[in-house]
């Protein structure tokens, strides 16, 4: 693991003439932030792409006063309690990391520090921890706006039932919705389709329309024929007992819930499909059955200029929640500029909303909520609503 953290230093210091990584430097004007990432084991690839993020922030921002202090947090955290006893030993006050949840119970007593997680699980933590993740709490509050605009009366949200059930569940109780059912499905296919069956009537709306169809057969009235004629087109008869729809889910489980409510019959326009945010997944353009929904996330139009820019230096394209990271040094050089001193995590609460190449996000009370825009997908292309 030696080796390969070197050459990823020597990379990012031939990448840039700025050097940006930690030396035994003793300045007190220094900015000294800490970087607990996954440098080895599985998740390698993606701590590498988040060093990469942080030195892209750190050549735009140009302050030879800021040092970075990366650090391995290995497989499943097994490196966090010796990583963060070396932080403090280096000076570090503040850390970016850990990037996922699991590690947070190992954080509790190191009150000298503050970390910026990039986990999305939660919007308030710890005082000594707060989380840059786009969090479900603000994506409902988008979604919810939207909805109201919409002037949608009866939701339903669809989630898979696993780990994060729970965590899904308690989010949209405290966005409270108005009328809204809850319904969690079975990450099997097979099982998946008959649940959607029943949430939609499938069966009934089906035996609707083969009776209404037999009832025109028999009739020669010009007005039955071309009823009939409309009618033969179809594949149920009589509208779903909701007018908008959640998904929360993504990837294989969300293409598996669009497929199945376009077997049920459910379509985009008769009813609001809005799912969570999709980090602007192209694979959904070529591989859904409805191609119309809408979902909430950060501003595109700067994603996809970081991409290009995280492209164009190192020559590949990053996981989509590096751009979390170049905000998250873009934030701690903006609270230290400020004060020249970072003393708790307070510091980094503000009254009004911080712009980020995220868009627009405001931390109070130690909580982050990021104030999202809803993206369209329509005709293959990814359109923002104005609302």
């Amino acid at each position: 693991m030696k080796n390969s953290f070197n050459v990823i230093l020597t990379y990012l210091l031939i990448s840039f003439n700025t050097f940006v990584f930690a030396v035994d430097n003793k300045d007190p004007g220094l900015l000294k932030i800490g970087a607990l990432l996954p440098l080895s084991g599985e998740l390698k690839s993606f701590g590498e792409d988040m060093l990469y993020s942080i030195n892209l922030a750190i050549h735009d921002i140009n302050d030879s006063k800021i040092r970075i202090y990366p650090k391995d947090s290995g497989t499943n955290g097994e490196n966090v309690i010796n990583s963060c006893e070396e932080f403090i030993k280096e000076g570090v006050k503040i850390v970016i990391g850990p990037v996922d949840s699991e590690s947070f119970d190992s954080l509790s007593s190191f009150d000298d520090l503050i970390f910026i997680s990039l986990s999305n699980m939660n919007t308030k933590m710890d005082e000594n921890i707060f989380l840059m993740g786009i969090n479900l709490e603000s994506q409902l509050l988008a979604i919810k706006k939207f909805i109201e605009k919409e002037k949608k009366k009866k939701t339903v949200f669809l989630y898979p039932k696993n780990e994060n059930r729970k965590h899904v569940e308690k989010n949209i109780k405290s966005v409270n919705f108005n009328n809204a059912r809850l319904f969690s499905y079975s990450k099997d296919p097979k099982i998946l389709t008959k649940q959607i069956e029943k949430l939609t009537n499938y069966k009934q709306r089906k035996l609707n329309l083969d009776s209404r169809i037999k009832k025109l057969e028999g009739s020669e009235k010009p007005k039955d024929l071309r009823e009939l004629d409309i009618l033969k087109q179809k594949y149920t008869l009589g509208k779903v007992n909701f007018d908008s729809i959640v998904i929360i889910d993504f990837g294989d489980g969300l293409k598996s819930v669009l497929t199945s409510l376009a077997y049920t019959d459910v379509s985009e326009k008769d009813v609001l499909i809005i799912t969570g945010n999709q980090w602007f997944d192209n694979s959904i353009l070529r591989e859904t059955s409805i191609k119309s929904f809408y979902f909430p996330s950060i501003n595109y139009k700067n994603f996809m200029k970081f991409g290009k820019k995280f492209y164009e230096t190192y020559k590949y394209n990053p996981n989509e929640i590096t751009i979390l990271a170049y905000d998250t040094v873009a934030l701690i050089y903006y609270v230290w500029n400020d004060n020249k001193n970072v003393i708790s995590s307070n510091n980094f609460n503000f009254k009004n909303e911080i712009k980020g190449k995220i868009g627009n996000f405001k931390i109070s009370n130690n909580k982050t909520t990021q104030q999202l825009n809803i993206y369209k997908l329509e005709s293959g292309k990814f359109i923002k609503e104005n609302f």
